[in-house]
């Protein structure tokens, strides 16, 4: 994130957000509305935008990180607290947000053993609150917190989780009908597919996972769909021979979202970080995809909760 100085209002701002309406979406997705006068500023590139969502602490309380104000770092504030006053906060993604009408929607992922975030979401009811730290609009530096940057690209791959529904959702909304676009999306059961909007030249496949293990479906369809695009891939070859760091996901983050570039092909790997890391090695290794044509996303990793500095 660029640095500010006081007289300008930093790229994200937390904001004091109500629960306006909890829908349940799925057996594993909820969707929560919040509500905010503020809202009428948060930022709308959406796409796959993440933002912060701090959650209260047993007796639904706040420490302060700046979420009264509009300015100063909201991060070296929740950092500089004791350790026991910090409030949890997990990563999310934007899935609507309606400046106008004050509300964003942002989708949860819930299971029977979910973390902070999917918990609080499972028992979320209208009238609670929240603090969603996300884009200021009046910022000169509100334009950040996407991965999706296809560039001149028109023919792409688009693969995830559960935990990349929202963000391929809002980029399958944005693409005109120039895209060719193959979508592969893993999810806990059938019943968990959801209706999405995309072109009439955008095929989604959804994966069940039922008992099978965690990105094994994922990984068996992308093998299968190289295999069948072949001619694709190499004209996204790399010029030479590209080197991938051995990336340990149990300590290191795996994340790699080249900016814009030339090039007819583009893909967009989201989920699981065991599972991305398995892509990434598919495309890159595997296929010579040039690396600056592919972004890859470990969102969370197996057995573990999100890592905060």
């Amino acid at each position: 994130m660029p640095s500010t100085s006081t007289a300008v209002r930093p790229a994200y701002r937390p904001y004091v957000a109500d629960v306006a309406r909890v829908e349940r979406l799925s057996p594993h997705f909820v969707r929560v509305t919040f509500t905010a006068d503020e809202f009428e500023h948060f930022g709308t590139a959406r796409l796959d935008q993440r933002v912060k969502l701090v959650l209260p602490h047993a007796d639904g309380t706040f420490s302060d990180i700046g979420q009264h104000e509009a300015a100063g770092d909201w991060y070296d504030r929740w950092r500089a607290l004791p350790h026991g006053e910090r409030n949890v906060f997990r990563t999310y993604t934007v899935r609507r947000v309606d400046p106008e009408g004050r509300e964003l929607d942002v989708d949860f992922v819930t299971h029977h053993d979910a973390g902070p975030a999917g918990a609080w979401a499972d028992a979320a009811r209208a009238g609670q609150s929240l603090v969603v730290v996300g884009p200021d609009a009046r910022s000169p530096y509100a334009d950040t917190g996407f991965d999706w940057h296809p560039g001149t690209a028109r023919r792409v791959l688009l693969a995830g989780d559960e935990t990349a529904v929202p963000g391929i959702a809002g980029i399958l909304e944005s693409l005109g009908p120039a895209y060719d676009a193959d979508v592969f999306i893993e999810v806990p059961t059938a019943a968990d597919r959801l209706d999405l909007v995309h072109g009439p030249r955008v095929r989604v496949t959804w994966l069940a996972r039922e008992d099978r293990p965690h990105g094994a479906a994922l990984i068996e369809a992308l093998t299968a769909w190289t295999r069948a695009n072949t001619q694709l891939l190499k004209l996204a070859a790399a010029p030479r021979r590209q080197e991938l760091d051995d990336i340990d996901v149990d300590l290191e983050l795996l994340w790699d979202s080249p900016e814009d570039g030339d090039g007819e092909f583009y893909a967009w790997i989201a989920g699981e970080a065991a599972t991305v890391k398995t892509l990434r090695r598919l495309l890159v290794s595997g296929h010579g995809v040039d690396r600056k044509r592919v972004a890859f996303m470990g969102y969370w990793r197996l057995g573990q909760a999100e890592r905060i500095e």
